[in-house]
């Protein structure tokens, strides 16, 4: 059930530390479940059953966009572990979506003709329970600053891509320098065209976007796509709103991608009030995706049916350039995958 709590409960500035940049910001995310719940005014839980694999991690600037003393907050129930993910359930696995067999060197994955995705990192500022990449092996993908030549080499040898992921993890959770050297070797790369970057800092840490960022965004020679994650409106405050006028303002196309999660946006209603939020802070809905069968996050999913339906009365409700592509990934397609619209003709 979606939680319609009201009225909220705000924080208060002495609630969470000041930080002096974003690095201290981000080692400062809280890991401790009994912390978290004292922060949100929430009962103490009970035994922990966090896996050790995929701890709890979300930042201080996330959760002040939770409603206080509400276990139903929908993006509290995006972070929170739950017994739940412990559940073994048939068709859901540590590699749903068959990238071990799409990585033919380390750092690098070539699932689909004209684009490569780069892990260049295994770090994430938060950790989302639904996570697909939750059970990646980052430890035997991740290249260091040496190897990223043979990335480089790759991508050169192979002149039908016009466009570079930056992915992990989170490509906004490294260093400037190391962002840098890795923005500066694509750039080099005559046939790529477009780098874009899968992110969800600048909604859970806004404070990454800082002013040698967007310099880095603006004066750099190709294309510059960030597809952020944001799966409710509540995710949506003034500090991501000024955040991505910033980025527009550097020359930065703002996309949104969505994961269709049930109890928190399996509602046509929040749906739309999401893509009229997304497009008040100039994000374009891009994606909706049906939910990466990732072991650990079944008891996220829906029936597609449902999922279809859902989908239909968004197309009721919104404009055509507000309705996001409803998708699902599946293993070894070379492209994301439409969904059937027409699934529920066959009751």
């Amino acid at each position: 059930m979606i939680s319609t709590i009201s009225p909220k409960k705000f924080f208060q500035s002495a609630d969470f530390p000041d930080f002096d940049n974003w690095q201290s910001e981000l080692a400062a995310a809280i890991s401790d479940l009994d912390e978290l719940h004292r922060l949100l005014d929430l009962p103490a839980p009970e035994a922990a059953d966090t896996p050790k694999h995929f701890g709890l991690r979300v930042p201080h600037a996330f959760i002040q966009k939770m409603q206080k003393s509400d276990p139903l907050d929908p993006l509290l129930l995006q972070v929170l572990p739950s017994p739940a993910e412990r559940l073994a359930v048939e068709g859901y696995s540590t590699d749903p979506l068959a990238e071990n067999h799409q990585n033919p060197i380390k750092g690098l994955l070539h699932k689909y003709r004209s684009r490569v995705l780069l892990t260049i990192t295994g770090a994430c500022a938060v950790h989302c329970r639904y996570c697909f990449r939750q059970h990646f092996d980052y430890a035997a993908n991740q290249p260091s600053s040496r190897e990223i030549s043979a990335v480089t080499e790759y991508i050169s040898a192979h002149p039908e891509l016009d466009e570079v992921i930056f992915s992990g993890g989170d490509p906004l959770s490294v260093n400037h320098k190391f962002l840098s050297l890795w923005l500066d070797k694509i750039a080099d790369i005559p046939h790529i065209h477009t780098v874009r970057l899968h992110t969800r800092l600048p909604v859970v840490l806004p404070n990454r976007i800082d002013d040698e960022l967007l310099s880095l965004f603006a004066n750099y020679p190709k294309k510059i796509v960030m597809v952020l994650h944001i799966n409710h409106a509540n995710e949506i405050d003034e500090a991501l709103i000024k955040k991505c006028q910033a980025l527009r303002a550097a020359n930065v196309v703002l996309l949104n991608q969505t994961v269709l999660l049930k109890g928190i946006n399996d509602d046509a209603e929040v749906l739309s009030k999401l893509s009229h939020a997304l497009f008040a802070a100039g994000i374009m809905p891009y994606y909706l995706h049906v939910l990466d069968k990732v072991a650990g996050a079944a008891h996220f999913d829906l029936p597609i049916k449902q999922a279809v339906g859902i989908y239909w009365q968004l197309l009721e409700r919104l404009s055509g350039y507000l309705v996001p592509k409803l998708v699902q990934e599946l293993p070894n397609r070379p492209y994301k995958t439409p969904v059937n619209l027409h699934l529920l003709d066959d009751d």
